[in-house]
């Protein structure tokens, strides 16, 4: 049968849609693994090891691997966006700049070793892709008008999987992007949609190009693998280096 799931993780609504004849079992490993990740990296539970790592109890050297390999990911973007991203920008270590999007690629990971093959994971709107809807046809997703949720001002159809696509944007709860090079809310830029093949890096890289703004589609084409983006600036105009193999208009939903 297919599965549908919504559960709440990481400050946010995860939804699963599963397309694949599958015992609702299947999904156990993927819940779980959010579960640890959640009593792991949470920077609001004082007993996660992101919070000791913050009042000095836990030395990351010692901390989990997995808390390594983030911690390691965010100096290596800290370097790769010259400070851009920074997990201590808000004066705290807070990795989950990067976190969300890896722990939502390595639930994708765990579903396909549970014999899914068609899915999508939708957490808050940063979305893992896999294979094809029930009947067939690509997964579609639409990109909102930072100003208004009901209006769809760009659909992209995933033809190729693998596929992430993830948006940070300035609208839903207000300035908490904050812009290291100025320690103030990022401006310039209302949402900024990064779509690639591996959710890690469209999550984070959203991030880094909301705060660049325009000069942010110039440091996403320097960067690993091959990632297209659709910015919105403070004035309106829409920047797009979508593939015309990509994206749809709105009517044509």
């Amino acid at each position: 049968m297919s599965l549908h799931r919504v559960i709440k993780s990481m400050g946010t609504v995860v939804t699963f849609d599963v397309v694949d004849d599958l015992d609702p079992a299947a999904l156990e490993p993927a819940l779980d693994w959010l579960v640890w990740m959640e009593d792991t990296f949470s920077t609001f539970r004082p007993t996660s090891e992101v919070s000791r790592i913050q009042r000095g109890e836990l030395d990351p050297a010692k901390s989990h691997p997995l808390v390594q390999e983030v911690l390691d990911s965010c100096d290596d973007l800290f370097v790769r966006s010259n400070g851009v991203f920074d997990p201590h920008a808000k004066g705290r270590l807070d990795p989950s700049g990067l976190v969300k999007g890896w722990a939502i690629e390595r639930t994708a990971i765990l579903l396909e070793d549970s014999g899914a093959a068609n899915f999508t994971i939708n957490a808050g709107g940063d979305i893992a892709v896999r294979g094809r809807q029930s009947d067939g046809t690509p997964w579609r997703t639409g990109i909102r008008h930072p100003d208004a949720e009901s209006v769809i001002v760009k659909v992209i159809e995933h033809g190729r999987t693998p596929a992430a696509i993830a948006t940070s944007g300035l609208y839903e709860r207000g300035a908490h992007v904050i812009d290291p090079r100025k320690g103030a809310a990022a401006g310039g830029c209302r949402s900024a949609t990064v779509l690639g093949t591996d959710l890690t890096w469209a999550d984070a890289y959203a991030t880094i190009v909301l705060i660049l703004g325009i000069d942010g589609l110039g440091w996403l084409h320097d960067q690993p693998g091959e990632h297209r983006a659709y910015v919105i600036l403070d004035d309106g105009t829409a920047v797009s280096t979508l593939q015309s193999e990509d994206e749809l208009r709105p009517d044509e939903r």
